[in-house]
């Protein structure tokens, strides 16, 4: 699907970026940053400013942001589509002038009535009557659902009746999805994103990929462990569970990373390893050139920190970034070199 006749009417302004352009109108003419590479499948992104009700974000720091992960990688998936957050994505993407699909998202929420999933479906079906599809990769509904579906509900088994009862309301919204692009005349894959150990087989038959999350640092591992345990968690977990469905829906990994501090001295350990900036230079170094031999579709966790995360949570949610929030690469960090 091409893109609509309807122009955009946003613009491109960012005196405070961190990249240069030779042509200061021109969000394409950005210099490229030698120690950056394109070396990841994808990479987690939230716009900065893009939960309810601030609706902080800005077309000009979102175009920063995909000058940037545009040497990192050609993919990206975003969470959810409150605060404008898939125009903006999918603008950006059209001034710069790079090559990069998003993964759309509907964050939808178990306890709401559907009024999330409603709003953002409405904001997603907007971006792609504006935009088209040749930026798009996929839908992700649902972050989590079923992991806080049984949450809520005191419940830990993903296919247990409680669990089934949580994949309907979730199914229901995935059906939707799919005939809003029928309505639109789009072909475009609708997937999910939880838990590694929350997928629930009808969603998985319902969908045609899932994403999960597998983090070495929430199963306590050494970071010496953390790659080879990423794996496996994956390919034992996520990607036989797929293989026994009758669709069999694409696995990939939603979020993999490593902190690199911690706000409290409660978290600044998994119990084994540390939160910090040589770890994640280590995980970087085991699993990035790994995961892309062995051809794992994986969304590396994340570009930047998320200061409000950290006011929020504490802990080490804050810390996941490979740049600082102020969207300059950490210091201590070096890319992998390799082709994802």
């Amino acid at each position: 699907m091409k893109k609509s006749s309807s122009a955009s009417n946003l613009s491109n302004s960012n005196p405070n970026s961190t990249v240069q352009q030779t042509n200061p109108n021109d969000p394409s003419t950005f210099v490229k940053n030698s120690a950056l590479k394109q070396s990841f499948y994808g990479m987690a992104y939230t716009p900065e400013g893009s939960q309810l009700p601030e609706c902080g974000n800005s077309l000009a720091d979102v175009i920063t942001d995909i000058q940037l992960m545009s040497q990192l990688t050609t993919r990206i998936r975003i969470y959810g589509a409150d605060c404008n957050q898939s125009a903006l994505v999918l603008e950006a993407i059209k001034q710069t002038k790079v090559n990069m699909t998003v993964y759309l998202g509907n964050y939808n929420v178990p306890t709401d009535g559907g009024a999330a999933y409603v709003r953002q479906r409405d904001e997603i079906k907007a971006a792609l009557q504006t935009y088209g599809t040749d930026h798009v990769s996929g839908i992700t509904v649902g972050n989590e659902f079923m992991l806080n579906y049984l949450t809520d509900a005191g419940a830990t088994d993903p296919n247990s009746a409680i669990g089934n009862t949580g994949a309907q309301l979730l199914i229901v919204n995935i059906t939707d999805t799919r005939s809003m692009l029928k309505d639109l005349n789009i072909d475009l894959p609708v997937g999910t994103s939880d838990a590694g150990s929350f997928f629930n087989n009808e969603v998985l038959a319902a969908v045609d990929y899932g994403m999960a999350n597998v983090h070495p640092w929430f199963a306590n591992t050494s970071i010496d462990d953390a790659a080879a345990w990423t794996a496996s968690f994956f390919s034992e977990t996520d990607v036989a569970q797929a293989a026994q469905v009758s669709n069999n829906p694409k696995m990939y990994i939603a979020e993999t990373g490593w902190p690199t501090k911690s706000s409290s001295a409660a978290d600044a350990t998994d119990g084994v390893s540390a939160a910090s900036i040589p770890n994640l230079q280590t995980f970087l170094n085991d699993f990035v050139c790994q995961a892309n031999t062995n051809g794992t579709g994986y969304f590396f966790f994340e570009y930047f920190d998320e200061p409000w995360k950290d006011a929020e949570f504490g802990g080490v949610e804050g810390w996941w970034g490979l740049f600082n929030s102020n969207r300059t690469l950490k210091d201590g960090i070096t890319i992998p070199d390799c082709t994802s």
